[in-house]
């Protein structure tokens, strides 16, 4: 390391906990001793070592490197990567971060902290690949699971003994649910378990999970993160040592780890991530305005839409609602030819991006569900769930205005 970067992370150590959080976005990439401003794609597979026994062992480490800053195998750590995951980390101000290949990827990495006999309590509004994952790997690890319509009226002496995780979105997907992230964190704690919360909706820009008791925080840095319907990735955050050990692992062992490509894709997404959100939910509450007068939609889903309780603990633990809304549309309302009367915004599932999206849970996102199974997660067949981007907003609204229109003829 050369006088010009330990100068450098010197002035980053001092100030980075009183930076604003738009400035970490941009600011706390670091630089390396060439004074690049941009962190270098290390696309290398492996790294040669002069002598034998110089090769650092891939021993978990706090974001992504080894104890003496060396890189052995690409599996193990990248500078690339170690570096998505310090600006990740620095934006939570957690003090490990794991960057994964998917946000799938990151999710298992938090459920491989989880033991055979033991049990795991869910929202039931629960996003559907992740709801895919329990159902088809729980039973044959011998893992319980059960899912909870409220968990915010849950009390301690409810919580079974074996019960080793509470894993939570808030808001949830698609329903828009709150799950009080405290109250959550309470219950786990109350039976020796921990919180795990998949925080995607939000990003730490709007909701800091670690800061509400949550011990592990899961992003799908597909979305907001990266922001540009481009790359694939997942974050896994904590504090705690030995969960930090177990995700590492998980990193590394199971071959998750997010490519050096991609990790520079975040890594540029990041520093655009305010400015794209606060468009992003601009939009969001004009067209949820729109909708919610709109003659052809039933019902409208938003954070804090189901009830006054939901609502006052979401103002108490996000500072916006994100950019996500879903609604039912009227009976007359044919979904096929609404979608077809689409133009610019795309059927497709995500979010978080720069263009607008929306989709059909019961068939799309939530598709591995049963009839049965939607109706518990309150998913009717008649609901969209729409992302909104950073269009002119004059025209998405006059899109979806001459969709549902068009479906209804």
């Amino acid at each position: 390391m050369g006088p010009r970067q330990q100068g450098r992370d010197a002035k980053h150590s001092e100030h980075a906990e009183t930076r604003g959080f738009a400035t970490r976005c941009v600011a706390t990439t670091p630089n390396d001793c060439t004074g690049a401003v941009v962190p270098p794609i290390y696309l290398a597979s492996t790294y040669a070592h002069p002598v034998p026994g110089s090769c650092p062992a891939p021993a978990p480490m706090p974001c992504g490197t080894n104890e003496d800053g060396g890189h052995s195998y690409q599996r193990w750590s990248n500078p690339t990567r170690a570096a998505v995951e310090v600006a990740v980390a620095s934006l939570e101000d957690a003090k490990h971060c794991y960057a994964f290949a998917t946000g799938m990827a990151a999710i298992a990495a938090v459920f491989s902290t989880i033991k055979t006999g033991q049990r795991v309590l869910l929202c039931s509004s629960i996003y559907g690949g992740t709801f895919q994952y329990i159902s088809s790997f729980f039973p044959s690890r011998g893992i319980n699971y059960d899912l909870i319509e409220d968990l915010n009226t849950l009390r301690p002496e409810q919580i079974p003994a074996d019960t080793a995780m509470i894993y939570i979105e808030s808001p949830t997907n698609p329903c828009l649910r709150i799950v009080d992230i405290e109250h959550a964190a309470d219950l786990a704690h109350s039976v020796g378990a921990v919180l795990a919360i998949d925080n995607t909706f939000q990003t730490s820009y709007l909701q800091r999970p670690l800061d509400l008791g949550a011990d592990i925080v899961a992003y799908s840095a597909t979305k907001y993160m990266a922001g540009h319907g481009d790359v694939l990735a997942g974050m896994v955050l904590m504090n705690d040592e030995h969960l930090s050990e177990q995700v590492r692992l998980a990193q590394v062992a199971l071959g998750a780890p997010l490519s050096p490509f991609d990790s520079y894709s975040v890594i540029r997404g990041l520093k655009t991530m305010v400015v794209r959100m606060d468009r992003q939910m601009e939009n969001a509450q004009i067209l949820r305005e729109f909708l919610t007068n709109h003659p052809l939609v039933e019902r409208i889903y938003f954070p804090g839409s189901t009830s006054a309780d939901e609502a006052a603990i979401h103002s108490r633990q996000s500072r916006g609602d994100g950019s996500v809304l879903s609604f039912n549309l009227a009976p007359e309302v044919d979904i096929s030819k609404m979608v077809a009367a689409l133009d610019i915004i795309g059927y497709a599932v995500s979010l978080g991006g720069v263009e607008t999206l929306i989709c059909h849970p019961a068939s799309m996102t939530h598709a591995s569900m049963n009839d049965d199974e939607l109706a518990a997660a309150g998913i009717s067949k008649r609901m969209m769930r729409l992302a909104v981007g950073i269009e002119d907003v004059n025209d998405l609204q006059k899109e979806l205005d001459r969709a549902l229109k068009a479906g209804a003829e």
